[in-house]
Parts: C-alpha cells; structure tokens; sequence
C-alpha cells in the first residue's frame, strides 16, 4: 500500500503542457481583470453587472490559480530542497501580488455603493454570495491607499513570506545527531519528534536531549525569520488601524473578543484539573516533581502497540462507519486515490496538515505515519478537515473559505469517534491508554495552545519595542510553559524551543494560530454531544453545518446546532466532558497501579 501521494489529478509534474498551459492562463487573467478594474470603477454605473462580472473573474481566477499554487506547495512540503518547486511558489506568489491594485479599487469601489442589497437581491448569483460581499465592506475599514496596499503585497514577497520559507526549509532539513540501539545516527527531525510517543522511557528521553541539542544549530536564524515576520506583521497591522494583531486576527476569524475572552477564561478555570493529570501520570512514571517534557506523549497501558498503515485504514474506515456511510467512504476513497503522505523522510514537513483543493474536488493529507494509536488519530483528524472539504464541494469557491476557529470542527470531531469506539471495545488496560491518549491531546490543545497564546502575546508586546534575541524566546516560552503547565510539569524539564518547531509562529497572516485549536476542540465537542443527542438523525445536519461555514459568521453556525459561542457556559460544558476523562483516568489508573503491584 503505497504512503505516498499521487498529484497527478493537478498535473503530473512542473513540465508538463497542462502546468505550462495554466501558468499562461494565469497571466491572461491577471491582465484581463487589471485592464478591466481600471476601466469600469471610476464610476456607479451598472454595479450588478460589474460586481457580477467581478465575481465571476474571481471564480475563474481561483480555480487555475489554486491548482498551480497547492501543487507547487505540496511538493515543496515533502521535498524542502525541491528547488522547482520553491522555485514556482516565489513566481506564483508574485503574479498574485499583481491582483492587489485591482482588488483593493473593487473593495473600495463596493463599499461606496449605496443600497447593497437592493443590487444583490434580484441576482441569483449575487444573492449566493451576499456574505462575501458583505464580508468584503466590512474589512474596508482597514483598508489602505491601492499605492500602498500593492507596496506591501510586493514587499511581503521578499519580506515575511521568504522569511516563512527559510524557516521550512531549516526546519525540514535540519538532521538530529542520536544514539539508537548503542548506534550513532542522523535523523529527519519529525522522525525524532516522533519518539516522543515511544514506549521506551530511555529512548525519549534521549530524543528529546538530542532534539533541543540540535535546535542550536538553526535557533539564530529562527530567532531572525521570527522578528523579520512579527516586525512586519506589527507595522502593517498598525498601518490599517488595527489596536494589535490580535484584533485583526479575531476580525478574520469571524468570531468577536466576547467570544474569546469567554473561551479563554473557561480554559484557564479548567488548569487545575488538567495539572492534576499530569501529577498522576507523573506518579505512574516514577517522577517525584511533576511530568519532565520528555514523558509528556509516554504511552499508558497497552496503546504502544504498532499499527501497521494497512491497519490504520481499516480501523479509521471502519469506525468511521458508525457515523455514516458517506463519511466511511470517502475515507477509504481517501487511501485507494493515493491522498496521503504518510511516510516520514528526510526533506519532508513535520506534523501533519491536510490541503482542501476545491478546484478538483478532492483533498491531499500530509502526515507521518510511525504506527502509534495517536497516528490513527491523527489520520482521522486531516480526513475530518478533507471530509469538510466534500460538504463544501458545491458551493462557489468564493464560498468554501472558512476561518480557523471553525477549521478544527470536523477533524476534532472524526478524532473523537475514533476515541470513542476503541473506548467501547477496549479491555480495562487499553481503557486506560486510550483516555490517557486522549486527555493528552486535550491537554495540547487546552493546555499548551494557552501556553503558546501567551508566549506569541509578549512576544508581540516585546517586538513593539525591539527584536528578541534567542535567550529573550527562550525565556518567554519557558515562562508560558510555567504559567499554563503550573505544577504539572517538571521545570527543569521544559521545552524553549517550541517556538523553532511550530510552523504557525512563522505565518504573517495566521497570527495567533493557536486559540483556533482550543476553538475546534471545544466546540466540536459541543458538536458530538449534539450528536450523541439525536443519533442519526442528526447526521445530514452535521452535514449542512460545514457546509454553512464558508458564508456565515461563526456565532451563526453555531446557532444552527443550539451553540451560544458567547456564553461561558457553553465552554465551562465542553471543558466539563473533557474534566470527566480526567477524573475517570484517575480511578483507573489506580486500579491499574494496584493490580500492577
């Protein structure tokens, strides 16, 4: 069973004709919407038509463009030195910067109309794209000068985005110099990250040591990529009148500052108990002050077993079954089409991603793939984000756009059914590695993602003021840790360089991509519990919610299944299912602790 990915369905390689064919294309739109905005928006004149005209370019533009730039992109994630590829990103992301001036005239164009629904309303396709346009006017605001808006497009190309690249490719081919089995060797380091999950107490601690040695080696030019991206994303930011990038990033994400500080608020009362999970996991471990960061991802109970990926699939496609027959489906169709990348080599990304490619109607998932239960999971959450993907398939592509808090819905909520049914079929000690398992990814998604929410907060506060050398990140980040890990953790045993190998840090427009994460979590959780509720009944619901997430504000999905996103409660709930694992690990762990002696 092949772990590589098939691209063909884009093209089959950078020489191809189909390849060459649509790089021209795109030049030919690109000229043709410059040549249009700048005859047809000094005036009011006709605006149905032109906003439809309008739309109807960006359409078109989207669907070539799109398959040019994801195909570039997904080679480059599994190749860093693939020098065609990165090659091919720089242009592509240069000939969008040439749409700026147009954009920005028809944005400022739009929001000088007057009576917007009475234009949209008699149009079909108008009224289908009501919310975009809407979405359009509103961010206006922050709009700049074309002039200056197309200065900082073209900047950011040879700016943050080539910052972004060269932290990829330091971080995709930095090799960690490890003992294995009394065997020196030199490791990709996702390979390494990976042992985290291993059953063996040496052989993680070991990689971690080794994994924290290694990030001297890349730590002043991530400490450079970093400040060149904050430092850009703090002027352009206050240029467009934006309080903080914060604000811009809550702005973007279709949520509202009520929204988060409820979340966060509900997340910080939950510390308490998640400390008290990781004392007990500590205890089991044989550690006196808390968990050391190297036990963090320590397998409980009989979950270190190895899955082969043969294994992986089945499993995944047939608890998936239990949901629904479309969602099992499309999963295995996921693995026979060649979707996945899930073999961990040199060269190749960390982590794990999935890449929605409405253009083509499919998906391609990115992970790596050592066998774990917690690789299952994770293969089950980027086919819940490619399983999103599907419900928007017949929207416009104007329409599939939905923001990063309600991005984790259907991936946490493929996570949890895979969870829940090996809880339902599992013996007592297998109980215990699977919730274990599971608390632990809540605690990444609860606990760290409030950790590095506040590591990436005083590190914006700080690159107000000046950039921050490598010991300054160090300390932030450990500080973070302190705060949101309290007693949990060992201090002694921390991670300073969580800021190197966390890609998100390193986008300028995904600031903030942390609280999303606890956003999905939680509410998909909501979500499931709505779910288990009505049973199946449910399931075509479940179905329309994603497909409403691309036209909606947050606030409004939620409503569709009983949500109130504002109401601490409604966190405080979800927060409340995830303190029940919590306090059940506990009694069985005892249990366990006790045969064991």
């Amino acid at each position: 069973m092949n772990m590589r990915w098939s691209l063909d369905e884009l093209y089959t390689s950078f020489d191809s004709k189909e390849f060459s064919e649509d790089m021209a294309k795109v030049d030919e739109l690109i000229e043709k919407i410059q040549k249009w905005a700048k005859e047809n928006l000094d005036s009011k004149d006709s605006p149905r038509e032109k906003i439809e005209y309008f739309i109807n370019g960006e359409i078109r533009f989207f669907d070539v463009f799109s398959r040019l730039i994801i195909f570039s992109s997904l080679k480059s994630s599994v190749d860093a030195r693939d020098e065609e590829a990165l090659k091919y990103l720089d242009k592509l992301q240069v000939k969008y910067s040439e749409l700026t001036q147009p954009n920005v005239a028809f944005e400022k164009w739009l929001s000088s109309l007057d009576d917007l629904d009475k234009i949209i309303e008699p149009s079909q396709l108008l009224s289908e794209h009501s919310f975009y346009l809407k979405e359009i006017i509103e961010k206006t605001e922050y709009l700049l000068s074309e002039d200056q808006e197309v200065l900082i497009a073209k900047m950011s190309n040879t700016g943050s985005k080539a910052w972004r690249q060269l932290q990829d490719i330091l971080t995709s081919t930095l090799l960690v110099d490890i003992e294995v089995d009394s065997k020196k060797k030199r490791l990709p380091l996702p390979i390494v990250r990976n042992m985290a999950y291993e059953g063996d107490t040496k052989l993680r601690k070991t990689a971690y040591e080794a994994e924290l040695q290694s990030y001297r080696k890349i730590e002043e030019s991530s400490a450079a990529s970093l400040n060149g991206i904050k430092g850009e994303v703090l002027t352009v930011s206050a240029m467009r009148g934006y309080n903080s990038p914060l604000e811009e990033t809550i702005l973007n994400s279709r949520i509202d500052e009520v929204t988060l500080n409820a979340m966060l608020k509900a997340m910080e009362e939950s510390l308490p108990a998640f400390h008290k999970y990781y004392r007990r996991k500590a205890e089991i471990l044989g550690h006196n002050n808390g968990l050391p960061f190297y036990d963090l991802f320590a397998p409980l109970g009989k979950m270190d077993i190895k899955f082969s990926y043969e294994e992986a699939r089945d499993y995944i496609v047939n608890n998936f079954r239990s949901f629904s027959n479309k969602l099992a489906d499309f999963a295995g169709n996921a693995f026979k089409k060649e979707w996945i990348d899930a073999e961990p080599r040199e060269g190749k990304t960390g982590g794990a991603f999935c890449s929605n490619i409405h253009a083509i109607k499919g998906s391609r998932i990115l992970s790596n793939f050592t066998g774990t239960f917690s690789d299952i999971t994770t293969l089950a959450h980027e086919l819940g984000h490619a399983y999103h993907g599907l419900c928007l398939e017949s929207e416009s592509p104007l329409n599939s756009y939905y923001t990063m808090p309600i991005a984790e819905t259907a991936s946490i909520f493929c996570e949890t059914i895979i969870t829940d049914a090996a809880l339902k079929e599992a013996t007592q000690e297998q109980s215990l590695g699977i919730l274990e398992s599971s608390i632990s990814d809540s605690g990444q998604v609860i606990v760290d993602i409030l950790s590095r929410f506040l590591f990436e907060s005083k590190l914006f506060e700080i690159r107000r003021d000046h950039p921050l050398s490598v010991n300054e990140l160090k300390k932030i980040m450990l500080d973070a840790q302190k705060k949101s890990y309290g007693n949990g953790l060992d201090h002694d045993y921390l991670h300073p360089y969580m800021w190197v190998c966390k890609s998100h840090y390193y986008s300028a427009d995904r600031d903030f991509y942390n609280f999303p994460y606890a956003f999905g979590l939680l509410f998909a959780k909501g979500v499931y519990a709505e779910y288990l509720r009505r049973g199946e009944a449910f399931v075509p619901e479940y179905d329309k919610l994603l497909q409403a997430t691309g036209k909606n504000n947050i606030a409004d999905v939620a409503k569709m299944v009983n949500i109130d996103i504002r109401s601490i409660d409604f966190w405080r709930s979800s927060l409340e299912l995830i303190e029940g694992d919590i306090d059940r690990f506990m009694g069985l762990s005892e249990k366990w602790c006790s045969a064991l002696s």
